[in-house]
């Protein structure tokens, strides 16, 4: 009986063994490949992100400066549907209390059929701890752009906004450049976490800007004081290299600070270098009298007899202060900034001639700086071919510009007759620049000798540095009406002051252009020359650029 009883047992486990075999058999052969799938599925995830924004870093005596970069911020969330009816009154007066935020908001956040509301955006450290130990209130991580030298530099740099996307400058003309790339994340859960095994995402490229941190902390400082100092709308300034086109500075008053872009108006955002067109003013007259030395059109010997004003098919021109001044060679003529001598040498060269270099020194279209909006002027009322339209163009009245557009055009005064092209993002260590030769490095040579004549001896003498042979011209335009938005012709009593030049004269490692809207000061020699003057010798210094010639007592 008892054998029995074991044969028994033994049967039910031999048995029991041969089914569990068979069964192991069948899960791990016969139906391997889909339980495998099965765990994979549920042990591997997949996310879909996008990578981190590039960095914008500026150059400091050929160190990097964070100029744009991302940063965590965090902000208190609520869900409403977690709390109960009865008791939102008494959390929404400790949430205000906590955070320092109204009450009559939070509560009316709470009564959404909601499960996510933000209470507070941009904690502090000390708000995230009592988030953080808070019962009913929660923390929220997110990525943001984040601008540590706040307004500085701002039209240079724009903004991130709306979707996480480049307004203005850089940040918008480069957003495919800097934004990180969109990719598949794939991880494996295990009890110790979730280990990444394979990530397609990749961070944006870094941006290494031309500008210089020091040389522009100087502008922007001397430039906001300059324009309270005048009581000025607004004003601009630009350093850049005529030899290569790289742009060490570009200013504008007032700015804004990127970080907190939502609480400006738009207005500001707009960068006048090269979103806002002007008509130049006398700054001008150095190019129309390139113009004609290059067509040997006259001579810096020749002479101009002016009485002080020129009819042009029934409209008088009159002079500054409607002065007179005689019997002048041509260089008196940039020196004295002589509105009738500017006439008479432009008429020399013809109007045709005129309007053909104008194109070639750039001034119908665009620089093609890497920065966002550019705008330019089809000067379509200068191109009716007008009499009157050519004579007052020649000395920048009639005739609109960009900042920028000046810049290129007198990086050919500058740099042999070549010409070029202004921009911000540094290039490859062996991208040598490739100007347009507008002008001939004679006529080039003439013009700087007169221009430097206008610092030594002329109206832009308020310019001047002692030791240094600067190159240089003032510019006071009068504002037409229609670009005060005004519904009239003809000019307003309102003046836009500039000035242009470049040192040392005679071997440029600078260009400056500055100007002045509507300052109440009289003409550009006390507002803007004075302020070139002050950029100047920062300059000097700050490159460390031997004298030209020795400075006595």
């Amino acid at each position: 009986m008892c054998d029995k009883r074991l044969w028994f047992v033994f049967l039910i486990v031999i048995v029991s063994t041969g089914l569990f075999c068979w069964r192991l058999f069948n899960l791990q052969i016969v139906e391997g490949g889909e339980w495998r799938a099965q765990a994979q599925g549920q042990q591997r995830i997949f996310t879909q992100a996008q990578g981190d924004r590039g960095n914008i870093y500026l150059n400091s005596n050929g160190d990097p400066v964070v100029a744009a970069t991302n940063k965590k911020v965090y902000h208190a969330y609520i869900s409403p549907r977690r709390i109960k009816e009865e008791e939102k009154e008494s959390f929404a007066s400790l949430f205000a209390d906590l955070l320092d935020v109204e009450k009559e908001d939070v509560l009316k956040r709470m009564k959404k059929d909601s499960a996510y509301e933000v209470i507070k955006r941009n904690l502090s450290e000390e708000e995230k701890e009592v988030v953080e130990r808070t019962e009913e209130l929660y923390i929220q991580e997110e990525l943001t752009r984040f601008y540590p030298e706040n307004d500085f530099a701002s039209h240079v740099l724009g903004f991130v906004g709306g979707e996480n996307r480049g307004q203005y400058g850089v940040e918008q003309y480069y957003e495919k450049v800097l934004q990180g790339k969109v990719g598949m994340r794939e991880g494996l859960k295990n009890p110790l976490g979730t280990l990444i095994l394979n990530d397609s995402i990749k961070r944006g490229e870094d941006l290494f800007l031309t500008i210089d941190y020091n040389v522009q902390h100087f502008v922007e400082r001397e430039l906001e004081e300059r324009v309270e100092q005048f009581d000025a709308r607004s004003g601009m300034a630009i350093v850049m290299n005529p030899k290569t086109g790289e742009v060490m500075a570009m200013a504008n008053y007032p700015e804004f600070d990127p970080n907190k872009y939502n609480k400006f108006e738009s207005s500001v955002f707009k960068n006048s270098a090269m979103q806002s067109v002007f008509e130049p003013g006398s700054v001008f007259k150095p190019i129309t009298m390139a113009i004609a030395l290059d067509e040997d059109a006259v001579n810096p010997e020749d002479t101009f007899l002016d009485t002080g004003s020129v009819q042009i098919h029934g409209r008088t021109i009159y002079n500054y202060a409607r002065r007179s001044y005689g019997e002048v060679d041509m260089s008196r003529i940039l020196e004295n900034s002589i509105n009738t001598g500017i006439v008479y040498v432009k008429d020399r060269v013809g109007n045709e001639t005129f309007l053909d270099y104008l194109h070639e020194f750039g001034f119908f279209e665009p620089t093609g700086i890497d920065l966002h909006g550019e705008v330019y002027s089809k000067n379509r009322s200068f191109l009716e071919g007008h009499e009157v339209n050519f004579a007052t163009a020649s000395y920048g009245q009639g005739i609109n510009v960009t900042a920028v557009q000046l810049m290129r055009a007198f990086s050919a005064l500058a740099n042999n007759g070549e010409m070029v092209d202004p921009y911000v993002v540094q290039r490859e260590e062996y991208y040598i620049p490739s100007g347009e030769q507008v002008i001939s490095a004679e006529t080039a040579s003439l013009v700087t000798e007169m221009m430097i004549n206008t610092i030594e001896d002329g109206f832009g003498s308020t310019a001047k540095v002692p030791g240094y042979y600067i190159a240089g011209k003032t510019g006071t335009a009068q504002i037409p009406w229609s670009s005060l938005g005004v519904s009239r012709r003809g000019y307003s009593d309102k003046t836009m002051q500039g000035f242009i030049g470049f040192a040392p004269a005679l071997d440029p490692e600078f260009m400056i252009y500055v100007s002045l809207d509507d300052p109440w000061s009289r003409s550009a020699e006390v507002s803007a020359a004075p302020l070139f003057k002050e950029i100047s010798e920062f300059l000097f210094e700050y490159k460390r650029i031997p004298p030209d010639y020795a400075v006595t007592d």
